[in-house]
């Protein structure tokens, strides 16, 4: 089976497999589900602002992916920073991955049973897990004319 895997489906894999299982180990989404529904305080808005990163991280990463079919030519990610596209949108998708994780880490820390070491693990893992998936989406090809 391993030998019809494409080289790209099993690196991504690596981080699908470990982020699954650690968030699978800590219920790190049984955890964020807890902080969302009990949000008391500080908590709600880091919750909220830490979901909505989360979000934001995988709409720009599935933007990036669709780049080729919107604008109708394959971007160039070797040379991001003289692209007009992707020169605003991946520092905003970086920034956005660092609060997002941030965030969560914190907040697993200290408002979830899990302690900041734990925290730490959790967040790292459901990350891994959500960009190994990512990954795994097909990129749509686009035709040179």
């Amino acid at each position: 089976m391993a030998a019809q895997l494409s080289r790209h489906t099993l690196r991504q894999l690596r981080f699908v497999v470990p982020g699954g299982a650690v968030t699978y180990w800590l219920h790190t989404l049984e955890e964020l589900r807890t902080m969302w529904y009990g949000a008391r305080g500080w908590s709600r808005p880091l919750v909220l602002t830490s979901v909505l990163s989360g979000l934001l991280t995988v709409t720009l990463f599935i933007y990036i992916l669709l780049i080729p079919v919107i604008k109708g030519i394959p971007p160039n990610y070797r040379s991001w920073r003289q692209s007009g596209e992707l020169s605003s949108v991946i520092p905003i998708l970086t920034a956005s991955m660092i609060i997002g994780w941030s965030i969560l880490s914190f907040l697993l820390g200290r408002y979830s049973s899990l302690g900041y070491v734990q925290g730490i693990i959790g967040s790292s893992g459901l990350y891994a897990l959500a960009f190994g998936i990512m990954g795994l989406l097909p990129a749509p090809r686009v035709r040179s004319p």
